[in-house]
């Protein structure tokens, strides 16, 4: 087997609507997530992780309606394992842009 550490997914949601942040080609262990707020004014997040890369449900949030000041940086370090299929997702209810990227390990 073969670990290949990587940025995973970059991406910045349209307002109000969920994006795609990664989506699992292997298993996969995901180290950290980062949500930058890029605009002076608060807003908050969403950050689910959907099984087999099903619609995000309830129990699938990782995060929900997290506040983010402006200008200001979110991040959080993990352990989480993904297996083929699986989907990170974000979502930006209103506010400012926010950029979000995901790191870790892919296993081949």
């Amino acid at each position: 087997m073969t670990t290949t550490y990587k940025i995973l997914g970059q991406v910045v949601p349209t307002l109000g609507a969920e994006a795609e942040l990664y989506a699992a080609v292997n298993p996969t262990v995901i180290s950290t997530v980062v949500a930058c707020n890029q605009g002076s004014g608060s807003t908050s997040f969403r950050l689910s992780v959907s099984q087999g890369g099903g619609a995000t449900a309830t129990k699938d949030y990782l995060y929900y309606d997290v506040p983010i000041p402006g200008n200001d940086t979110f991040a959080a370090t993990f352990g989480i394992t993904l297996a083929t299929g699986d989907k990170i997702r974000a979502y930006i209810p209103s506010g400012a842009v926010v950029a979000f990227a995901v790191f870790g390990s892919e296993i081949s």
